[in-house]
């Protein structure tokens, strides 16, 4: 053994208890599950070559696709896919710097100020992912003496940021506006105050109260934050998002929204006066020390939102498609939770049911996402709709699911 210049004696490194790695070793939920044959992580899926409309390809054979976010159905899109092309031919793979010194593009200053413009705020920031932009947003505004109040069932992304802030945090039983109130008036008159909450949640799809959060907030000289990373592209009359849709998005401070949904690349902005842009283009961390997006992603969201103007008619089927596929399934008696968003979530109690079901469901050729608590407060057949899919799809959907929950005896 060694004897540490402290005076104490060096234990072995990498024995016993007191091995970092030893958590690692003793997580053991991802073998269990693949021991009894119901892993259903990290499935591969392969090109789209000879796919239909929702289908995509695992190994040699098609399924149908009921877990993407691709709400409007744009990642395959030829313009997308052409965008992002000459994006490349023109720019280059990578910008090789941040934004704030080498990176910053002709085509990023664009689609900042495209995105502004739809979701009616002055200006916007693009970031890296949506997680990025949650997480630098929310831990970049608030300091120690402010108060962030913020709905039970946020994001990860969101619950991070609010954990990196060293501002006060209190959070509210979901959508109860009673005990939203309460955390209101346990505010002394001389804080600041930032109301967090997601448009459209993304494991349960139900809309948030924005219209009765902002009517309680404003006496307080409260600001809004929404995150619509699932409510762009769906709800709307221009497919700005859950705001948009109740007639608020004016009284909104703050939008944040994703890409990698309707969007049909990958990355995230937050949207809001010019002065907050500006602030966080300059104190945001995880922006100034982070790569810029190359121009392939951001050329591909300004095609997306092109064609997002133009086609309505994708939002409107797919919200008609949602209603059908929930409608039906209630009427066969499955526990389907509320809502009127392209999202479609099974309550399925056990989770060894859930996890058996959507094996099942897969072998049948429908692939569907799986949530476990604690990403959701209950188990989660959590069924995605898109503007590819058609009633057809629909019925084939519930015909195999209501054959397969009855032949593995789980319970409606």
């Amino acid at each position: 053994m060694r004897v540490s210049t402290s005076g104490t004696t060096d234990k072995k490194k990498g024995s016993g208890s007191n091995d970092i790695f030893e958590k690692c070793r003793n997580f053991t939920r991802p073998s269990d599950l693949q021991s009894a044959g119901l892993y259903m992580y990290f499935e591969v899926f392969g090109d789209r070559d000879g796919c239909g409309p929702g289908e995509v390809r695992m190994g040699k054979r098609k399924v149908l696709m009921f877990g993407s976010n691709d709400y409007l159905d744009l990642i395959t899109h030829p313009k997308v896919k052409e965008a992002a092309a000459q994006a490349i031919r023109k720019y280059g793979s990578g910008c090789s710097g941040s934004r704030l010194l080498n990176g910053t593009l002709d085509v990023h200053i664009q689609l900042e100020s495209q995105l502004a413009a739809f979701v009616h705020k002055e200006a916007a920031i693009i970031f890296g992912t949506g997680f990025q932009a949650n997480y630098a947003a929310l831990s970049a505004l608030t300091e120690k003496g402010d108060v962030m109040i913020c709905d039970h069932n946020l994001h990860a992304s969101l619950v991070e940021g609010a954990l990196r802030s060293s501002a006060r945090t209190m959070r509210f039983r979901h959508n109860d506006l009673d005990h939203f109130e309460r955390c209101l008036e346990n505010c002394p008159p001389e804080d600041k105050i930032l109301i967090v909450s997601e448009g459209v949640f993304s494991m349960e799809g139900d809309i948030a109260d924005l219209r009765g959060t902002i009517k309680l907030a404003k006496p307080y000289g409260a600001r809004i934050y929404v995150d619509e990373a699932h409510g762009i592209g769906v709800l709307g009359p221009t497919g700005a998002g859950a705001a948009e849709h109740l007639g608020v998005l004016d009284d909104v401070d703050i939008v944040m929204g994703t890409f990698s949904k309707s969007l049909a690349s990958v990355g995230g902005f937050i949207a809001g006066e010019r002065a907050v842009v500006d602030y966080l283009k300059h104190t945001a961390r995880p922006f100034v020390f982070s790569a810029s997006l190359p121009a392939a992603s951001v050329a591909a969201v300004g095609a997306a939102l092109e064609i997002m103007r133009k086609e309505p008619q994708r939002r409107q089927h797919l919200l008609h498609v949602a209603c059908l596929l929930r409608e039906e399934l209630r009427a066969r008696g499955f526990d389907v939770l509320p809502g009127e968003t392209a999202i479609v979530p099974v309550v399925i109690q056990e989770e060894m049911d859930l996890c058996r079901l959507c094996k099942r469901l897969l072998e049948e050729g429908i692939y569907i996402n799986p949530v476990l608590r604690p990403a959701a407060a209950q188990n989660l057949l959590r069924i995605s709709c898109t503007a590819a899919h058609t009633e057809a799809h629909v019925e084939r959907l519930i015909a195999t699911l209501e054959r397969v929950s009855s032949e593995l005896g789980i319970p409606r």
